[in-house]
């Protein structure tokens, strides 16, 4: 089931997280703090495309824990008091909280380069330019062509005259939220030297899903539940898929994205399951 297999991969890149960011610094402490707990349905993504295209799971599990500690700097600064300003992360207190606004910083600085280490390590993918696309792509996802831009145009969008467009959310939407799943859907692809349209157009689709079931959670959910505060974009006043598309149809949007993104990974059969289950998991999901 796809729950146990979740669980399974938590528990394994948990396991290696903290194996590699051992010691007892400040640092490595926060560190470990912020790389703890989730859904880890990024390294997920990464497992499964590689066990698709016969890449091990001991080499997998490099670049799947690249995509988590990329992931887990991106929410450590983003949580901060100039950012969107949050106090709780996955039912933790947030990084500046349970130390400070200068140790979140470094925290977040030493993951980022933490990422670029292991998707670059010769333990992960065995050939040289693999290596490299993947520290490239990685690049280019978390930086001003992705992620970064997306939180750039969202920032922004809190002081913007006028409310974004839906075409105005999904483009910063693709950056902010789309483009680490991008590169974790298609990360087993690069390491096989294989195509990664059919898992490229497969992350697209799961990764705007991922967004507006966000949006519907922070209008549905409950903070206990969730692990993070709910409900601030609504007491912000900012566009969201939910306040442009209504509660129901921004459910249908994410179905049918859901829908889509199975579709482009039918060429791999059976293979690819448990990566169809996930696409519906993530329109589903709950917190």
């Amino acid at each position: 089931m796809l729950s146990e297999a979740l669980a399974g991969n938590a528990a394994s890149i948990q396991r290696f997280l903290n194996e590699k960011v051992s010691g007892d610094t400040a640092l490595q402490q926060a560190m470990r703090h912020a790389l703890s707990g989730g859904k880890r349905l990024r390294a997920f993504l990464v497992m499964e495309a590689a066990r698709i295209h016969g890449v091990s799971e001991e080499r997998a599990m490099y670049p799947a824990a690249a995509i988590e500690a990329m992931h887990a700097y991106s929410l450590v600064h983003d949580d901060l008091p100039c950012m969107d300003d949050d106090e709780m992360r996955r039912g933790e207190p947030t990084v500046h909280v349970k130390w400070d606004e200068a140790m979140a910083v470094l925290v977040g600085d030493a993951l980022q380069a933490l990422a670029f280490e292991f998707a670059l390590h010769p333990d992960g993918a065995e050939d040289a330019y693999a290596r490299a696309e993947l520290g490239r792509t990685l690049a280019q996802c978390a930086g001003m062509q992705g992620m970064v831009l997306g939180q750039t145009l969202d920032i922004a969008a809190e002081t913007a005259e006028a409310p974004l467009s839906l075409e105005d959310i999904i483009d910063l939407q693709a950056g902010k939220t789309g483009a680490l799943f991008t590169w974790a859907a298609t990360a087993g692809a690069v390491m096989a030297g294989a195509s990664v349209q059919p898992l490229c157009n497969y992350a697209r689709n799961i990764g705007l899903a991922f967004q507006i079931q966000d949006d519907v959670i922070d209008v549905t959910g409950k903070a206990t539940e969730v692990g993070k505060a709910v409900g601030k974009d609504s007491a912000a006043g900012k566009a969201t898929f939910v306040s442009l598309l209504g509660l129901d149809e921004a459910r249908k949007r994410a179905a049918a994205l859901a829908d889509n993104a199975c579709e482009s990974i039918d060429v791999y059969g059976a293979k690819a399951d448990a990566l169809k289950q996930l696409a519906q998991f993530i329109v589903t999901r709950e917190l």
